[in-house]
């Protein structure tokens, strides 16, 4: 039951713990539990916050947040490193002065309990709380701190009635509307989807279905409002990665460019101003130098002139109908029989043919796109599909070197060709300016503008397992009305099964302005709208009245650190920014200092990916009972085929067969030991390879603190408040500032680095300078205990069970009660600043290297004439850069020390 893991050289008689054979337990992980217990039932009679009450918190407020889970009953490794993340920063905080609120709630609405509670024919309600329930009771096996007075659940009454009022609130602002959209179906799940939540495959985010697009009434909020400011206050976040802020530029796809304008033939059959009320088709391009080489104009499924003809040709409606399940990448394109535009630089020449194509987006720009085969990859694969054989127009030729037969040349940076009438010779950049000044000036046909590729945000859902959008539908005269605030919550009907429009009781009613027959609307909000203000909702969580009190979100927002997945770089992070600016422009909180921007640090921690087997013959992932490692030299056999499996580190999943359950390693091997190793594996940034079996060293450690803590009330406790420092020696003067500059490091990487894996490196040598220094039979107790305090307060934010048990035995020892370790302050650095002692030869250090002697007769010189002395000796060339540090060498010599400033 007993192995040897490390010989300790004996130190003191008697120490059961600390010396001679270093016994280490295969029930190691039961101790831990152990511990784990015996803490969790103290800290529940004692909450060490409710002990720190009255300390000092003039550091002002601190925020710290990870992204709120969906309650699936299981928390995953991932769940545990985020949360072992933001729970190490909250507490470091915390005992650092700061007045923390770190809170916890539940992202309850959706599909998954949706699909769940169909499957198992139970109520999504009782599914999802049971859940929360589950998941509440893991994190506390995890020994998450968590401000549980604060929780939140989306799918409540309590929550989602000021999600329904927030959505009031848009709808009064003018930022929320409806209206008849070409949408993105997910035929397996039956809902709409945002365009965000389509893949560049044209599939779902969640099922994997092919998206089929439909024509529906549908509710958008109007977030390409504020994409301006969702776009310049990027900069004031300098705290967020970049390639979370590269990827929400992108994705809201700020354009230079002009909108130009092709006229339709008024005197031909097919002049629609009489019949649309329109003359022309706008298009808008980033390239206006290409304008000489428009070859066709293609138009979007439901652009309106589509849409006519599509009446007048029953080709077109059947294209038009086919059209709605290709992706928007298609090639495929209808030509308008008949149908004409001019280009404005010859506006009375009709000859440019219309198309009508799916690879058109519909809501980007004006739904249609000037066609230039000759310089555009697309529009060239577009025109060679529609148009076979016929040559495209090249208006632009490179600046430098030639283009291969049968190759278009597509770069910006060209130069206008003879074709391009007089501004041939002219850089793409100048030609392109002078064109649309020569336009405007001829016609008023072309304009620089600026387009956005970020789209209305469509919140619109066809499911029952959401928050009811609280709008009335009167079937007389009032069209469209709010549900009267005094009415909200808009509650979900019991027995839910079905989509809410199939629910008589929940969908008729009366309208509240006339009091006549009305009718609900049946669609329920994206969670992601329920998601998009909590962290508001966390600093007034029982408000009946609001969805938040001014002055109370206005003093805690913006968050302060927000830590979750890569994965809600756009959907989530832009929506939440929206909201955010939302309520600030509307006065619901003051925006803070950063233009309303929610979050002020954000943290991406990287995904984890667990040890997966694979049957290198077949590709097949393998089950663990499908292989034998009892062999570990030989490696992993296939039991069937008795050859070795191939060993790779892939995302966890279940089809994998490679996931862990976090709650078995806290079961096996303690919480402090799970936390400490996940941090310890990898930069919280950087992708976690899970090896769980690495966790041993972990487990030394522990124990080595505890032998630490032991070891030092077994050489006799000194708790002296103030240290002699007269009466140290050089040995113990050089463990003090050891200790002190490990207090430098280790807040550092709590502070502002975020350093989590050095951490780790960093307590284990803490640790083991304080065990070298047990080691000594001449140590100074005192410099000795003080040195173990200050390991425990180190430890405590990452293994607070460990941190306890020692500060425990310290204060036990020294015939006090205890009071938890929480209450105590962050450990400030204090080094011993060392004087000359004696006169006589002093070694000269420059950055730790030895290069010269200097005589010192005066002992109290100080560091100035230091200086001046060092330089009359020859040492003037070393001073550069340089501050003075006054030391003593390990042989107890005193020494002068020349550190780069």
């Amino acid at each position: 039951m007993f192995r040897v893991i490390q010989q300790y050289p004996r130190l003191v008689p008697g120490c059961a713990l600390n010396y001679g054979a270093r016994f280490y337990s295969e029930s190691a992980g039961l101790l831990s539990t152990q511990l784990d217990e015996k803490w969790k039932k103290i800290w529940k009679s004692h909450p060490p916050r409710a002990d720190a009450a009255t300390s000092d918190t003039s550091k002002g407020k601190y925020f710290v947040l990870s992204m709120f889970p969906y309650p699936s009953g299981i928390l995953h490794i991932g769940h545990l490193r985020v949360y072992t993340i933001s729970d190490v920063l909250a507490r470091y905080r915390r005992l650092s002065g700061y007045d923390v609120i770190h809170p916890m709630g539940w992202d309850a609405f959706g599909l998954p309990a949706e699909n769940a509670a169909i499957e198992r024919n139970v109520d999504p309600a009782v599914w999802t709380y049971s859940n929360i329930e589950k998941m509440r009771a893991q994190m506390d096996i995890m020994l998450a701190d968590l401000d549980w007075d604060k929780e939140v659940i989306t799918c409540s009454p309590e929550y989602y009635k000021f999600t329904q009022k927030l959505f009031i609130m848009l709808y009064e602002s003018g930022y929320a509307y409806r209206k008849e959209a070409v949408v993105n179906w997910d035929p397996i799940e039956k809902t709409v989807l945002a365009n965000e939540q389509v893949d560049n495959e044209g599939r779902s985010w969640r099922s994997g279905a092919i998206v089929e697009k439909k024509k529906l009434e549908q509710w958008f909020l109007a977030i390409t409002k504020l994409a301006p400011q969702l776009l310049d206050d990027l900069k004031v976040l300098d705290k967020w990665p970049k390639k979370v802020k590269t990827m929400q530029r992108n994705w809201i796809g700020k354009s230079e460019g002009a909108e130009i304008q092709f006229l339709f033939n008024p005197s031909s059959e097919n002049g629609l101003i009489s019949k649309l009320g329109l003359d022309r088709v706008s298009a808008f391009t980033t390239r206006p130098d290409t304008l000489f080489g428009v070859d066709y104009v293609a138009l979007s499924l439901n652009h309106p002139v589509s849409e006519w003809y599509s009446k007048q040709h029953p080709q077109l409606a059947k294209f038009l109908e086919e059209a709605k399940n290709l992706p928007e990448d298609s090639k495929a394109g209808f030509k308008i029989p008949g149908l004409f535009l001019s280009n404005p630089l010859t506006p009375d020449t009709y000859d440019i043919p219309v198309f009508v194509a799916p690879y058109v987006i519909g809501d980007y720009g004006h739904g249609a796109v000037m066609g230039c085969p000759g310089h555009d990859l697309r529009d060239n694969a577009f025109w060679a599909e529609n148009n076979p054989g016929v040559e495209p127009s090249v208006v632009v030729r490179p600046a430098s070197d030639t283009v291969a037969p049968g190759e278009i040349f597509a770069g910006k940076d060209g130069i206008l060709n003879e074709k391009s009438g007089q501004f041939a010779g002219l850089t793409s950049k100048e030609g392109g300016s002078a064109i649309i000044d020569y336009v405007s000036k001829l016609n008023g046909l072309a304009s620089k503008t600026t387009q956005l590729k970020l789209r209305d945000w469509l919140i619109s859902r066809q499911r029952f397992w959401g928050a009811p959008i609280p709008m009335i539908h009167c079937e007389t005269d009032c069209g469209i009305v709010p549900v009267p605030e005094e009415d909200l919550p808009v509650l979900l009907p019991d027995g839910l099964g079905a989509p809410l429009s199939t629910s008589e009781e929940f969908t008729k009613t009366t309208c509240p302005k006339c009091g006549g027959p009305a009718h609900r609307d049946t669609d329920t909000m994206d969670t992601f709208m329920d998601s998009s203000w909590y962290f508001f909702r966390y600093t007034d969580p029982k408000n009946p009245n609001q969805l938040f009190d001014y002055e109370k979100a206005s003093t805690l927002m913006p968050v302060d650190l927000y830590i979750g997945g890569v994965e809600h770089a756009i959907l989530h992070l832009l929506y939440s920014r929206f909201i955010s600016k939302f309520l600030a422009e509307t006065g619901a909180w003051s925006g803070g200092d950063l233009n309303g921007e929610p979050i002020k640090r954000l943290v991406t921690q990287g995904m984890v990916h667990g040890r997966t087997l694979i049957d290198g013959e077949t590709g097949r992932f393998l089950k663990p009972e499908e292989v034998d490692e009892s062999n570990p030299q030989v490696g992993p056999i296939i039991k069937s085929t008795g050859k070795v499996a191939e060993i790779s580190s892939e995302k966890m999943s279940k089809s994998k067969f490679n996931g862990a359950d976090p709650v078995k390693c806290i079961t096996s091997h303690g919480a402090d030991a799970t936390r400490a190793h996940i941090l310890f594996q990898a930069p919280v940034s950087d992708v976690l390879n899970w090896e769980e079996q690495r966790i041993v060293g972990i487990e030394r450690w522990l124990a080595r603190v505890q032998s630490a803590v032991d070891s030092t009330i077994e050489k006799g406790l000194d708790t002296t408040s103030e240290l002699d420092v007269s009466k140290l020696s050089a040995e113990d003067v050089k463990l003090w500032n050891e200790v002190q500059k490990k207090i430098e490091q280790i807040t550092a990487a709590l502070h502002e680095d975020l350093s989590m894996n050095t951490l780790i490196s960093d307590y284990m040598k803490l640790t083991r300078t304080i065990l070298n220094g047990l080691e000594s039979p001449t140590t100074s107790p005192a410099v000795l205990y003080k040195s173990t305090k200050t390991l425990l307060q180190l430890i405590s934010p990452v293994t607070p069970a460990n941190a306890e048990e020692g500060w425990e035995k310290l204060l036990k020892a020294d015939g006090k009660e205890w009071t938890t370790i929480f209450n105590q302050r962050w450990p400030q650095p204090s080094p011993i600043e060392v004087t000359i002692k004696a006169s006589g030869k002093h070694r000269i250090i420059i950055n730790g290297k030895s290069v010269f002697e200097l005589e010192i007769t005066d002992t109290s010189i100080s560091d100035d004439e230091l200086i001046a002395l060092i330089r009359s000796n020859g040492g003037d060339e070393h001073l550069a850069g340089k501050t003075i540090k006054r030391v003593i060498r390990p042989d107890g010599k005193p020494a002068v020390s020349l550190i780069a400033a």
